[in-house]
């Protein structure tokens, strides 16, 4: 039995899972709750390059079984995966709240369920997918999905059990092993990942986790020639360092990065619903790559947006996230909330004007308060950089033209919502604004078979449907000559 820890009544280990079996280290780091940074929740193993020797090895092993398996007999694993993910929902939630301090009951109900069904999902599309058969210059010809072998993924700390299924469901699904790297803020919610994997008597092999520092335990994941694919979703430097190494040894690199994302909200909107979805971006206190952080208005209902916004955001309350009433949680990490506390002090040393907020809700805690900038033009840093958090930015504009311009104005494009009542300007403005994703009239709408990802700085490739799973195979052409064989 690993050495296991009490997070709020849940029993896990803080050593990592290569070949079926807990592995610990002589190294460990801490990871702490955001909600009380007192209290040291694990003391969780920090791998090195020995450690991403053996979790490769054990995938580069198992590799030929599980891929010799056909859709149908992988797709039994994971569907009692999602069984067991369901049954201990409660479980993972309470983990992953502690964690991370993402708020409980939508880690009950939303987040956690999402990850059964990311299982679930890939399964039955791999068990689904038809060759493509035609005939051609007297040859039958076939196209056909192999498995392309060990597959490093590597997660943020944001939504971390959510994004592991996320990444992890297509992989196995396609017939690859599997090297999950958490990140270091929030582990946890891996570790029980993979007591499921092994409740539901996965090969050993199949899938490993190991625990640690990026620039130790992930550069040599990485680096190593025998992982045939990387999905990464983090910042931007880190992905260039990864893109690096796959580029080095010819391996297929997925990027999810960061977000800028616009709320573009035309005259001709629904105002009210328009402020309360923009008063929703500051959920899980701003940490979520796709929200829609700079808020661009037509000028003509400036007063009423703002009216209205401000009047939602005074209804949010900050506080336990395992409190129902609660709607903002802790961030992260005091690292973070310096980082955040960074930018609004540059954007008041700027001439940007902060509406509201622009300080901590408790004085050394981790809450940071609903923060609303007017930038003094729009080359401002708060405009053009990344945040993640709790900060939101507001411009006007004068025309379509120059809404849509707005919205464009930064080197990421992950996503943008759009407000407006005309079904053409949906139409037309959706098509022109530069994201991944793009919503009209709602947000965070998923459905798990369309493609995700991002535009410029925001990343590489898609995932999602069969698009992940085009991803972690690799195709090959089967042509038999008409006549030859009976």
């Amino acid at each position: 039995m690993s050495n296991r820890f009490n997070v709020n009544g849940v029993m896990v280990s803080g050593e990592h899972f290569i070949n079926g079996e807990r592995v610990p280290s002589p190294n460990t780091f801490e990871t702490r709750s955001p909600m009380d940074w007192d209290i040291l929740l694990v003391n969780v193993a920090r791998g090195d390059e020995g450690t991403a020797k053996l979790a490769v090895d054990a995938a580069t092993e198992a590799f030929p079984a599980w891929a010799a398996l056909s859709p149908d007999q992988r797709s039994v694993y994971l569907h009692r995966l999602a069984d067991l993910i369901e049954e201990y929902k409660e479980d993972i939630a309470n983990v992953e709240c502690s964690d991370m301090a993402m708020l409980f009951e939508s880690l009950r109900l939303r987040l956690v369920p999402r990850g059964a069904a990311n299982f679930r999902n890939y399964a039955d599309l791999a068990t689904e997918h038809e060759e493509r058969v035609w005939q051609s210059k007297g040859t039958l010809n076939r196209v056909i999905r192999m498995p392309a072998g060990p597959a490093v993924i590597i997660t943020p700390w944001n939504a971390p059990f959510m994004l592991s299924t996320w990444k992890c469901a297509p992989a196995l699904a396609a017939g690859n092993t599997v090297i999950l790297k958490p990140a270091e803020w929030s582990p946890l919610s891996a570790s029980l990942l993979a007591d499921l994997i092994a409740k539901a008597n996965f090969p050993k092999g199949v899938f490993n986790v190991v625990q640690g520092l990026g620039s130790e335990v992930g550069d040599a994941l990485v680096n190593d020639p025998r992982v045939k694919r990387i999905s990464f979703t983090g910042s931007v430097p880190t992905s260039r360092i990864i893109g690096k190494a796959a580029a080095e040894n010819i391996v297929p690199f997925t990027a999810e990065l960061g977000g800028k994302s616009c709320l573009l909200v035309f005259a001709d909107a629904d105002i009210e619903a328009a402020a309360k979805k923009a008063a929703g971006q500051f959920d899980d206190s701003g940490q979520v790559c796709m929200a829609g952080t700079r808020l661009i208005v037509e000028e003509s209902v400036k007063a009423e947006f703002l009216a209205h916004f401000h009047r939602f955001t005074d209804q949010h309350v900050m506080g336990d996230s395992r409190d129902p009433k609660t709607t903002i949680s802790a961030m992260i990490h005091p690292i973070h909330v310096a980082r955040v506390e960074g930018f609004v002090q540059r954007a008041r040393a700027n001439g940007d004007t902060v509406v509201r907020g622009g300080k901590r809700f408790i004085e050394g805690k981790l809450w940071y308060e609903p923060t609303l900038i007017e930038p003094k033009n729009n080359d401002s840093e708060v405009v053009q950089s990344e945040i993640f958090g709790p900060v939101l930015t507001f411009q006007t504009f004068a025309n379509e033209d120059e809404g849509v311009a707005l919205a464009n104005s930064t080197i990421f494009g992950l996503s943008g919502i759009v407000y407006t009542g005309n079904k053409e300007r949906a139409e037309r403005v959706g098509r022109q604004i530069r994201g991944g994703t793009v919503w009209v009239n709602t947000f965070l709408v998923r459905d798990l078979t369309a493609p995700f990802g991002g535009i410029g700085h925001s990343g590489l490739g898609r995932e999602g449907g069969h698009y992940a799973l085009e991803f972690h195979s690799d195709l090959k052409m089967l042509q038999i000559l008409e006549g030859s064989v009976e």
